[in-house]
Parts: C-alpha cells; sequence; structure tokens
C-alpha cells in the first residue's frame, strides 16, 4: 500500500454497509458508499402512502450497544440522534383456538404464564435460560464479532460447542426442557427471524433468548427508517461520501494484493480503491460484480450448492381505524408447526396454510399513521424461488387476500377499513434486492454454513474484497450484520496497518 490515505469502496448502503463504512471512516479511511436505491438501509428500506409510513424490512431491534458503540468512534452519542423505545411484551403469541403467551422480558411474568401451561415447565424454562445464557456468551460474547479465516479458528471453539451440544437442533434442545407443546414453540420460533428453521438450525441460536433477555426488545421513535437516518448522518459526518441510486455493476480486482480495485458504476463512472467491502447479497457480488472473474465464478458454484434461507411474502397495509388488543409485536401461530416449517424450507409449493408475524409500530409510535389510524405490515415465510417457483405476480393478490381473512380474528373487520396497501413477494426479494431465489436472509444458518464453514469476511481468493452482511459471519439479523461489519473492518484495518479504535460507549447510552 502507498504511504497516501488508504481509500474504500463499501457497496450497498444496508445495516451492514453503513456499519463497515462508518467503522472505516472513524479509523481514517476515505470511504466511498454506493447504494442502488434513492435511499440508505437496503433491506431496511422506507416508504411513505398517504400518511402512513412502513419500514419495509427488520423491526426487532436488540442489543443497541451495537449501534451506539458506531456512535461512540465518532465521540457522539446515540440518544442524541435517535430515540430507541422499549417493547413490552417483546411478542404476542396468538393460536387459532384463542390460546395467547406474552413473551417478555420479566421473569416473573413468564413463570407465572408457564405455570398455568405444566408448572414442572417452570423448572424447567428456568434451566433453558441458564443453558442460553451459556450459549450467548460462547456465541456472541466471544465469537459475533470475531473472523473466522482459518480451520483452526473453529477448532479452537470445538469442544465449547460440543459441551453445549451445538449439534442439536434449536426445538430439539428446548424439548428438553419443557414439556409443554405451544411453549416449544414459543421458545423455538426465534429462529425464524434470522432465515432458519428451529427444527434445523443448531441450539447455539437459543442465544436469541437470552440476548433479547438482556438487552431488551426496541423500537426506534419514527420507525427502524429513523435509525437509518440516524447512521446515514453519523456518515456524513465523519466525512463519507454517500453516492445514492447509483448501483455498482463491476468490481475489478488484480492478483496482486497491492493491486488496487476498480469499482464501475451504472452511470459509466470508475473509480480505483485500496480495498472494497460488499454489502450487496453474496450471491449478486459473485454472479454479477464478479461474473467476468473466474474467481468470483468458482465462489458462484459453491454458494449454489448451499442451503440458502426462505423468502416471506409481506402485506403492508395501513387502516382507517385501530384496535385496542393489538400488541406491537404479533406471531399467530397456525395449526402445524413442524410439518409447515418442512413445507416451507424443503417444500416445491407454497403452502396453504401459514404463521404469521403481525408488526404493528403505530401502536407505539402513534406519528406513523394519520391520526386515528394505524400502520401494519403481516409476513409470511414462504419457500424461496429455487423450491417453489410460482408466479407471485398471479400469486400474490390471492395469497395476500388469504392473509387478511386470517387476520380477522384478530382484527375484526379488517378488509373494510383497509385504505392502503402493497406487497414484497420473493420475486421482489429477487429483482429489487438481488437476492439468491429470493431467499430473505441469505446462506441459511445450519451448523455445517456457520463460523468457518460460512462465507468469510475477507475472501480468501481475491485479494482487496471483503464481506459484510448476512451472508458472511455471524449472520443475519441486526445485531449480526452489525456485528459481521465490525470483524470485516478489523480484518481491513489490521491489512492496512491501522490501529483497530478502542470502542468506550458512553455509560448512560449502553444500559
Amino acid at each position: 500500500m502507498s504511504d497516501s490515505i488508504p481509500r474504500a469502496a463499501i457497496v450497498g448502503a444496508g445495516f451492514g454497509g453503513l456499519a463497515a463504512a462508518i467503522r472505516l471512516q472513524a479509523a481514517g479511511v476515505q470511504t466511498v458508499l454506493y447504494e442502488a436505491a434513492d435511499k440508505a438501509g437496503g433491506r431496511a428500506y422506507v416508504f411513505e402512502d398517504k400518511g402512513f409510513t412502513f419500514d419495509a424490512g427488520p423491526t426487532v431491534l436488540t442489543v443497541p450497544e451495537s449501534i451506539e458503540e458506531l456512535f461512540s468512534l465518532a465521540g457522539e452519542r446515540m440518544s442524541d440522534h435517535v430515540e430507541l423505545i422499549p417493547i413490552h411484551p417483546f411478542y404476542r403469541l396468538l393460536w387459532n383456538d384463542g390460546d395467547r403467551f406474552d413473551y417478555d422480558g420479566d421473569t416473573s411474568v413468564l413463570l407465572e404464564q408457564i405455570r398455568k401451561r405444566n408448572p414442572k415447565d417452570a423448572e424447567g424454562y428456568l434451566r433453558f435460560y441458564e443453558y442460553s445464557r451459556r450459549n450467548y456468551e460462547a456465541g456472541y460474547e466471544g465469537l459475533a464479532s470475531a473472523a473466522f479465516l482459518k480451520l483452526w479458528d473453529m477448532l479452537r471453539v470445538a469442544p465449547t460447542m460440543a459441551g453445549l451440544r451445538s449439534d442439536r437442533s434449536v426445538y430439539s434442545t428446548v424439548a428438553r426442557f419443557v414439556e409443554d407443546d405451544r411453549l416449544r414453540q414459543a421458545l423455538s420460533f426465534h429462529t425464524l427471524l434470522i432465515g432458519g428453521n428451529p427444527f434445523e438450525t443448531s441450539s447455539i441460536y437459543t442465544m436469541i433468548h437470552y440476548l433479547e433477555r438482556k438487552f431488551g426488545v426496541w423500537f426506534a421513535r419514527g420507525g427502524t427508517g429513523a435509525l437509518v437516518r440516524a447512521l446515514t448522518g453519523l456518515y456524513e459526518r465523519l466525512g463519507g461520501d454517500l453516492r445514492l441510486s447509483t448501483p455498482v455493476e463491476r468490481i475489478d480486482v488484480g492478483s496482486d494484493p497491492d493491486s488496487e480495485a476498480q469499482i464501475t458504476t451504472s452511470k459509466g463512472d470508475a473509480d480505483l480503491f485500496d480495498v472494497v467491502v460488499s454489502n450487496a447479497d453474496l450471491h449478486h457480488t459473485y454472479a454479477k460484480l464478479l461474473g467476468h472473474d473466474p474467481r468470483g465464478q468458482t465462489m458462484r458454484k459453491k454458494l449454489e450448492r448451499m442451503e440458502w434461507s426462505m423468502s416471506l411474502f409481506v402485506l403492508y397495509f395501513g387502516t382507517d381505524r385501530t384496535w385496542p388488543d393489538v400488541a406491537h409485536h404479533s406471531i399467530l401461530f397456525g395449526d402445524r408447526y413442524e410439518a409447515l416449517l418442512h413445507d416451507i424450507f424443503h417444500g416445491s409449493k407454497v403452502p396453504d396454510d401459514f404463521s404469521l408475524y403481525l408488526h404493528a409500530p403505530s401502536v407505539t409510535d402513534p406519528s406513523l399513521a394519520p391520526a386515528g389510524c394505524s400502520t401494519f405490515y403481516v409476513l409470511s415465510p414462504v419457500p424461496h424461488l429455487g423450491k417453489a417457483n410460482v408466479d407471485w405476480e398471479r400469486l400474490g393478490p390471492v395469497y395476500a387476500d388469504k392473509l387478511i381473512d386470517a387476520l380477522d380474528p384478530h382484527l375484526p373487520g379488517l378488509r373494510d377499513h383497509i385504505v392502503v396497501q402493497r406487497t414484497m413477494t420473493p420475486e421482489d426479494f429477487r429483482q429489487r434486492l438481488g437476492a439468491w431465489q429470493g431467499a430473505a436472509f441469505s446462506v441459511a444458518p445450519l451448523l455445517t454454513q456457520s463460523a468457518w464453514f460460512r462465507p468469510h469476511n475477507r475472501d480468501p481468493r481475491i485479494p482487496q474484497l471483503y464481506i459484510a452482511g448476512a451472508g458472511t459471519h455471524p449472520g443475519a439479523g441486526v445485531p449480526g450484520v452489525i456485528n459481521s461489519a465490525k470483524a470485516t473492518v478489523r480484518l481491513i484495518l489490521e491489512d492496512l496497518d491501522l490501529p483497530v479504535p478502542s470502542e468506550r460507549i458512553a455509560a448512560c447510552d449502553a444500559a
């Protein structure tokens, strides 16, 4: 590398790209952040319609200190730029027969509900909580922001993982602690939030339970988009160069580790950088941006042999009324659990039944809807297009009607009060977000596709190419992609012989 200030290109302004750009800029690397859309956020895109504000993507925020770290790098406080509101209950779990369970961070509230179901499960839950804590300490505190570049990195932690029986699935592990079938569902559904089937995802991900209990579940006032805007403002205050509506068309990287990488955009611009960080979909990165490079094609073929997460069908809708007993986050379980998940992850067609996640942000922040109105979205996990390559242009309106009917018991008279609606289908994930086969969470979080087995934060064959986002270690979810950026930037700074900044968080903001 030359003695001049190093330059880095970041492709994609999702949470992972923003976090990487902020960390690099704060460390003295001059960055350019390219984003194809007209706003930053990636999957956390925001759209407005007739006074309703919709977060298109992630809505569950945990581990606020991972975000606070980014502001601390610039000597700022997150609370000066965005307000995070605690959500209670974390989730309301609902079943078709009227059964209900409020999943929250208050142990006494949880135990009271558990004892009403099965008194023996109260003790089992406390043992599960302790097991979840141990997985959190091993899997999140110990490994989430550490890059796995060598097999030894994996072997080094193998004894700990073996002791925690990471070879077992989340669901089978939960079942060892509690007997009640619906409590097993309540303690295992979380892997769906990161694209994993609880019957296949490693038990290490039971850490999510403790993580939520430790840090809480939060919502940014103004929506997740307000958090994106706060991070974008931080990046620009650090001197970063954000280029919206500027899709990257091509990445050229030579074989010499000291050579520069070239970024070419759809506008015909070409610029040289010392390093490139891709926060774009993994398959898109290698198949399109590096499609001309044999090294990229080698990785593309490897990716196409991997298991990818399910896709999603999302219906966004605004209503001209409110409902008094609606939680911010609701999980609506169908009559099938294991069999439905099998059909979603391995079936060749879209199942006729479904389990749903209902997001009602105006319950917490009424400003997201006109006065007296409500903003919602309902999300249904569905097979990705590689499993069920259906015509969503035809099926989409029919499927949306089915979801509206399914919501009526919880939102009586819903159909007559919808004033705004739109959908996002697996085809939209593929076309608008460049997601391989419309997979909503990138590579599935299987044990054999985690840590060293997951695509690496630094490409082993292509000098100057680094990865951030859901497809690399540690995986999907807002804390996951932010930690991927932390691991990736640490590698970059070490490779550039630059110091890794300390990360002291303001005490009153890290609570």
